[in-house]
């Protein structure tokens, strides 16, 4: 310690004078820097890292694709959905620029035939014949396995791009009017449910308490309803029909979004922002509205997303035990519903319903995932 206060002069300090320092930006003009892009909001930053998303865009291309066969589809048939071809039952598809490749070539296989008849030209005309296989014998007579066209073998001059049904219905044109009544009953009653449980939710959940307490109860109390009851109820009032399901659909099914907005509610009313929206006395819609809802956009457009495609498969639930639709109006359900009743014989029947349900519930999903990433507000700008 001693060595270390010899180091030190022993000079009294200078104070400092003004010509010491040289101020360097006396003459700037001093601002922020010019952002050099435009400035983008939350909706167009949600779009564009939805763009991002290849998953979420294919999946919207698809659904946009089946919406428009459901509008534009029928009309590219010649044959209407209700219109019987009575000599011309349970027809193969037939697509003309596949038939070439094997696929939908209005082919079928005709088993255990007569080999010694298939010379009878008029049971099997000229060129119908495709291909015999599986050849053996059968107390002595000779039988096989025929391939045929099946439009040359019925004689049948029409063209079933999806094939027919059990009444010579076009399952084509049957199919896209299916999915076009599935599709408006599904958002219809989607739609509906989303506000009623928004609302809903938004006030159990901001205000909690009693009025949580009593609107939770009543939320239980509906749930309770067995579904297929009030279906049942609906259809002796008003008759079986769209409105009979839509409304069947609309009883219970805004508790679901109601429940999750409450949950949402409950995680951001606490926040900072809303308790200085509050003490400032912002009214409380707009606290509601404009600073809760927002935030929980992404669970909401999610469970929506995923709702569609529920809807429909609980439309098709009510195909299959004779609540649906009536004939001659087509549903996916209702398409599904007759197709099983044949499906180990006429397959396609149920094939080509069934793969625009899948396609129509991956594409939901994808989509609905994709817009709650986006729309997340902790990853604005990422």
């Amino acid at each position: 310690m001693a060595d270390f206060k010899q180091q030190i002069p022993d000079q009294p300090i200078r104070p400092a004078r003004e010509d010491d320092f040289e101020l360097l930006q006396m003459g700037v003009d001093l601002k922020d820097a010019k952002f050099d892009t435009p400035p983008i909001g939350f909706f167009k930053d949600a779009m564009l890292r939805l763009a991002r998303n290849k998953a979420a865009v294919a999946a919207l291309v698809l659904i946009l694709l089946i919406s428009f066969m459901a509008i534009f589809g029928p009309m590219m048939t010649p044959y209407t959905f209700d219109q019987q071809f009575v000599d011309y039952l349970n027809m193969p598809p037939k697509i003309p620029f596949l038939a070439s490749l094997g696929i939908a070539d209005g082919s079928r296989v005709l088993t255990n035939r007569r080999v010694d008849g298939l010379n009878d030209t008029e049971k099997y005309p000229e060129g119908c014949i495709l291909e015999i296989t599986n050849e053996h014998e059968v107390n002595g007579v000779m039988m096989a396995d025929v391939k045929v066209d099946y439009y040359a073998y019925t004689g049948c001059e029409e063209t079933f791009w999806f094939g027919s049904d059990y009444l010579g219905r076009d399952l084509w044109a049957r199919l896209w009017r299916g999915a076009r009544v599935s599709l408006f009953i599904a958002i219809v009653s989607v739609v509906t449910n989303m506000i009623i449980g928004v609302v809903y939710g938004s006030i159990a959940g901001y205000y909690g308490g009693k009025v949580d307490m009593v609107l939770m109860r009543i939320c239980e109390i509906i749930q309770s309803f067995p579904r297929v009851v009030v279906v049942t109820l609906f259809i002796m009032f008003f008759g079986t029909g769209i409105f009979s399901i839509v409304m069947s659909l609309l009883i219970s099914g805004w508790i679901q979004t109601a429940r999750l907005v409450r949950a949402q509610f409950y995680r951001f009313k606490g926040r900072e922002y809303v308790l200085a929206a509050r003490t400032m006395g912002v009214p409380d819609r707009s606290i509601i509205f404009r600073h809760i809802l927002p935030n929980s956009l992404g669970p909401i457009i999610t469970t929506m997303m995923m709702a569609v495609p529920q809807a429909i498969f609980t439309e098709s639930f009510l195909a299959y035990i004779g609540l649906g639709l009536q004939a001659p109006e087509p549903s996916i359900g209702v398409l599904l519903s007759e197709g099983q009743k044949v499906l180990l014989n006429f397959p396609y029947q149920s094939l080509f319903p069934g793969i625009v349900i899948s396609l129509l519930m991956i594409s939901f999903n994808l989509f609905g995932n994709g817009l709650r990433d986006a729309m997340d507000p902790t990853l604005r700008g990422v």
